[in-house]
């Protein structure tokens, strides 16, 4: 039985990312002697987004995407190198291993409200660039697609809070989200179950415009960055396909490190070299 058919069944079973991906490394540590006051919708929405826009950063990610049940997994280790700021985010992702897919990479860029940009590199020289339709293509076979990774949807006009729900036992703010007029998105709502104590979103729906269940991801483990915030660092995340499961285990993020604007074209995404802190 897939997610979809589950939502059906029980609608306290309705999930919701992030996403990100890259973006799914979101939050703030918050004390739990000294907890938040109550924010509003638009205000836990903010704060969200703000924390999105973390400047750049470095990540090593292994991403294990199951297609059907019984099928067998594709595991693949990834490089993520991200410029994330109030303007816009540009995103790369690489494949580092297995060696027959060293090199496959993907660059993406969003600004603002304009549509989302993207190219796809395949070695040695193949590039081929992605239009808006495009831009709903799965990331590498998983169940993320390209949009869910460079969208922001904490960013849209509509906010709105929809009550809590315990996650693990842990309280939760629902937060829904809905894009307006001036922003495109698949979606038509976003919900995201925020801990408002860590600012960690552990669960995040995503619907079409008719309401439909299309995406759900679930943060599995929480960890405390380098910059001493606390993020998601796995993730699992099932889509519409029967028995599909993709499954993502961070096992490092840097930040402030040096990027140029080489790093993030197509040129640039020939270099699997790993970046220099901008200290260095």
């Amino acid at each position: 039985m897939n997610i979809l058919m589950k939502s059906n069944l029980s609608s306290a079973f309705r999930f919701a990312a992030l996403c990100l991906a890259a973006d799914i490394f979101t939050g703030g540590l918050e004390s739990a002697e000294n907890p938040p006051a109550a924010l509003s919708a638009s205000e836990l929405a903010a704060r969200l987004s703000a924390s999105r826009q973390d400047g750049s950063s470095y990540v090593r990610l292994k991403l294990e995407a199951t297609q059907q049940a019984g099928a067998p997994k594709n595991v693949l280790q990834l490089q993520i190198k991200q410029r994330a700021t109030k303007s816009g985010i540009d995103v790369v992702y690489q494949v580092l291993w297995p060696k027959e897919r060293k090199g496959e990479s993907v660059l993406l860029r969003k600004s603002s409200n304009h549509p989302a940009t993207g190219v796809v590199f395949t070695p040695p020289e193949n590039v081929r660039n992605l239009d808006g339709s495009q831009m709903k293509e799965a990331l590498f076979g998983s169940d993320l697609s390209y949009e869910d990774i460079v969208e922001d949807f904490f960013f849209w006009d509509q906010q709105t809070l929809k009550g809590t729900e315990a996650i693990d036992r842990i309280n939760c703010q629902i937060l829904e989200s809905k894009p307006g007029k001036g922003e495109r998105s698949t979606y038509g709502s976003v919900r995201t179950w925020v801990d408002t104590r860590r600012f960690v979103p552990l669960r995040v729906e995503k619907y079409s415009p008719s309401g439909q269940l299309i995406r759900r991801i679930d943060t599995t483990r929480v960890v405390t960055d380098d910059k001493g915030r606390a993020i998601p660092a796995n993730l699992e995340i099932h889509g519409t396909r029967e028995g599909a499961l993709t499954e993502l285990d961070g096992s490092k993020i840097k930040h402030d490190v040096a990027y140029t604007d080489r790093d993030f074209s197509p040129e640039g995404m020939r270099d699997m070299t790993m970046p220099r802190a901008s200290g260095d």
